[in-house]
């Protein structure tokens, strides 16, 4: 890596890491949903792909309300929001605009609560 994008990386978020009882159903949910890319290393853990921030799923991870709220965009929001529901996600908060763009909550199968969001 050279120095320059290092520099352009230093304290920004580089990788999240999020908890799955079942790895699998992790995998189908975002592949199905959002189409992202895994790699498995062992039967407890696997790395995503989403195309600009990198991430992954671990059973060693407790599942918990109250941390961090992961914020994805949409270009689509009503698609989007069918395609959660058609793949299982439960939708905790429908549809809601705020200054600036609408969004949706939902909790994928392992009870991770995530967000969805577009411009107006």
């Amino acid at each position: 890596m050279s120095s320059q994008s290092q520099a352009e990386q230093h304290h920004r978020i580089d990788y999240i890491e999020l908890p799955a009882g079942n790895i699998a159903e992790a995998k189908r949910f975002y592949g199905d949903v959002f189409g992202w890319r895994f790699e498995d290393y062992g039967p407890d853990y696997t790395s995503f792909q989403d195309g600009r921030l990198n991430g992954g799923f671990s059973k060693e991870l407790p599942v918990g309300k109250g941390g961090p709220l992961l914020v994805l965009f949409s270009r689509e929001l009503e698609a989007t929001h069918a395609r959660v529901r058609e793949a299982g996600g439960r939708i905790v908060k429908d549809t809601f605009s705020f200054p600036g763009g609408r969004r949706f909550h939902f909790v994928d199968p392992n009870g991770n609560e995530l967000a969805v969001w577009a411009e107006p």
